[in-house]
């Protein structure tokens, strides 16, 4: 057996030595990782269109689109302008706003969508076909020389244009790789902007996402675009784990909408990154908008933000059992790894109910400028416990017993008014007295 004597002895310092700054950020083996470099491709006004709830007149694209803007996303992808007469006036109002933002949109690889797209005058151009065998046979029915030569078309139109150029497979995870890397590279070395990686149908898990991605990082060298459907609930961690096989953009909703179940949720992106890059997304990004940007996407589709939504769901800062309320209270930390303030929301400390805590009840006696100890605080948190078992509670039910508790032993108890017969009765017997009865 070795000795302990070769044992280096672990303190504080030595272990800082090694201790990653953020614990939850890039892997240092990741060397390709764009976790801290990513940009935000949002395509609620294109894929949030195809939500079954969806209908954007002009005036509120507009609004959406100043409000993205106003957020601070990289890109803001357009529905196709062939798609309706309609979609291409939006295209062109939305195109002359002047947003920061540069304005995309997404076409078929056909020369005829292309000549109209070029016209709008959008900053770049995203072409889309499908790649896999289901697509290839029963959607548009062409092969993949096909493919390959329409792709160069439409790529040498649009450059000449003096605009940006994605090229995307659809359906990639059900695609064949011998022919994705084949498109992809063709396209590369003709100068595309971007490549595009689309999990149509929500099919791909996190390691499937990776290992793909960090392959055609060795074919190619423009960037990578991914679009992640949620159809199995992975878009999120998909998103995540294309950056950090080197992926730089990312396609996303407000509130995730699209076709079926969605695409990659902005603020739920934003959730997962802020862990992983603080630094860099609370400078590039007004977190603070979220809110208003999800609330002004929701009315616009009829739906409500959901309860457990990242960061803007009603109970996202919610803290209910007494255990987590007194942490709470006393570091944030110990159960929340986001910050509301970053989003400029605020934390809730649920205490109306049976579950609470009597720090979580001191806190709100405080807070109702009432004075009572620590031993009395716990009694009237006993009060609280015995209705709530009984049924649910409101707010006014606590505050009303917190209330009647500090009155009753605030009120001094006053002695009820006895007549003179019976303090007479209560004096000692005196010596005369004493006598009468001899």
């Amino acid at each position: 057996m070795s000795s302990n004597k070769e044992f280096q002895p672990v303190t504080e310092s030595t272990a800082s030595k090694t201790r990653q700054v953020n614990p939850y950020g890039p892997n240092p083996a990741d060397y390709l990782s764009n976790v801290e470099h990513f940009q935000l491709i949002d395509s609620t006004l294109r894929e949030g269109e195809q939500f079954a709830n969806a209908f954007f007149d002009t005036e509120k694209k507009i609004e959406i689109a100043k409000a993205l803007d106003a957020f601070g996303v990289d890109y803001i992808e357009l529905t196709s302008p062939v798609a309706s007469e309609q979609s291409k006036k939006d295209c062109e109002a939305i195109c002359k706003l002047g947003l920061k933002s540069k304005i995309l949109t997404h076409i078929r690889c056909h020369m005829d969508d292309a000549k109209v797209a070029v016209e709008t005058g959008v900053d770049g151009v995203d072409v889309v076909i499908g790649t896999s065998k289901f697509l290839r046979q029963y959607s548009h029915g062409k092969d993949m020389n096909y493919i390959a030569k329409s792709a160069v078309e439409v790529i040498e139109f649009v450059k000449s244009k003096g605009i940006e150029i994605r090229f995307s497979s659809e359906d990639s995870f059900r695609s064949d790789l011998v022919d994705l890397l084949n498109i992809y590279k063709t396209v590369d070395q003709i100068g595309v902007n971007r490549v595009g990686i689309a999990d149509t149908v929500g099919c791909a898990n996190p390691r499937q996402v990776y290992e793909l991605i960090r392959t055609l990082k060795s074919v190619v060298s423009c960037d990578i675009e991914c679009h992640f459907h949620n159809d199995t609930g992975c878009a999120i961690p998909n998103a995540y784990c294309a950056l950090e096989a080197g992926a730089k953009l990312i396609d996303t909703c407000v509130l995730g909408i699209g076709e079926r179940n969605g695409i990659v949720p902005l603020g739920g992106l934003m959730a997962r990154m802020i862990v992983a890059a603080p630094d860099y997304v609370k400078s590039k990004y007004k977190l603070h908008r979220l809110r208003d940007l999800e609330v002004l996407v929701a009315e616009a589709v009829e739906v409500n933000i959901p309860f457990n939504n990242p960061i803007t769901g009603f109970s996202a800062f919610t803290h209910k059992a007494g255990i987590h309320a007194k942490a709470i209270l006393a570091n944030p930390s110990t159960y929340e790894i986001l910050n509301p303030q970053d989003f400029g929301m605020k934390r809730y400390i649920h205490f109306a109910n049976r579950l609470t805590g009597w720090n979580a009840i001191k806190t709100r006696v405080d807070q109702l400028n009432l004075n009572l100890t620590d031993q009395q605080c716990k009694d009237v948190t006993q009060k609280i416990k015995k209705l709530g078992d009984i049924r649910q509670l409101t707010v006014d039910d606590v505050d009303s017993i917190i209330k009647d508790f500090h009155a009753e032993i605030s009120t001094p108890q006053l002695q009820p008014k006895r007549d003179n017969d019976d303090i007479q009765d209560e004096l000692p017997e005196g010596p005369a007295s004493k006598k009468s009865h001899q």
